[in-house]
């Protein structure tokens, strides 16, 4: 039995079709008797529909307000999460990041990660609960919510993974791996099995979307094993 951290992106659980596939492959590690700890993105285009909402009432809205309005994005996929897991009959729990106690640091849209209290997530787990965590937010020392920039998801599960010293961290995503360059543009890019924390730092900081850097550089300094991989196919994918 492994503890797992996973970590699902926004276009994994763009739908209630999509929720359901995504709370299939949970259901499958958590029947294998591994402790699984979910981390979500947003649904789909749901970021972008919020900042669009907040755009039509004020062209300049404070960073503090709009970190408020953008986790709810989250919350909205961890709980639905928890509704489709709870359908398969599967105990679990939806918690938002301030219930978790991930404490940051107060720039609102571009906080980092200090501290993960573990004391919550360890104690779900006791009681063979899956955990569904929100991803991409944080709660300052004032207690209000922050949110870690684009792609802070894929921190989130990082650092969780990191605090929880969890066995593994699942990043899946809508494609199968890392390649040596964008397949979309480059045919003959070639998808690697294995890459190091310093390659996978130089892939990101040149504008691969596959993993955000901050979340590499916090899986360097913890040594935490990273499996990015899709959640559309059984493809392999590649270790970190």
């Amino acid at each position: 039995m492994a503890l797992i951290v996973q970590k699902f992106g926004g276009s994994s659980v763009a739908n209630a079709e999509r929720v359901r596939h995504v709370a299939g492959i949970i259901a499958d590690n958590y029947a294998e008797g591994h402790d699984i700890v979910v981390v979500l993105s947003a649904q789909g285009d749901t970021t972008d529909d919020l900042i669009e909402k907040a755009q039509e009432l004020n062209p300049r809205p404070s960073k503090r307000e709009m970190d408020v309005l953008l986790s709810t994005g989250e919350q909205q996929s961890v709980a639905l999460m928890a509704m489709a897991l709870e359908a398969m009959g599967l105990p679990c729990i939806s918690l938002a990041a301030w219930q978790v106690g991930i404490q940051s640091t107060s720039v609102h849209s571009d906080a980092r990660i200090k501290k993960i209290d573990t004391e919550r997530i360890q104690s779900e787990l006791d009681q063979h609960r899956i955990v569904i965590v929100t991803g991409f937010q944080g709660v300052d020392r004032n207690g209000d919510v922050t949110t870690l920039g684009r792609g802070g998801s894929d921190t989130s599960a990082v650092a969780i993974a990191a605090a929880l010293h969890a066995d593994l961290c699942q990043i899946y995503t809508d494609v199968d791996g890392v390649y040596t360059a964008d397949p979309r543009v480059c045919p003959r890019a070639k998808k690697l099995d294995v890459i190091s924390y310093d390659d996978m730092l130089e892939l990101s900081s040149s504008g691969a979307g596959v993993l955000q850097m901050r979340a590499v550089e916090f899986a360097r300094k913890y040594q935490v094993v990273i499996h990015s991989r899709s959640a559309f196919s059984d493809a392999e994918g590649t270790y970190i």
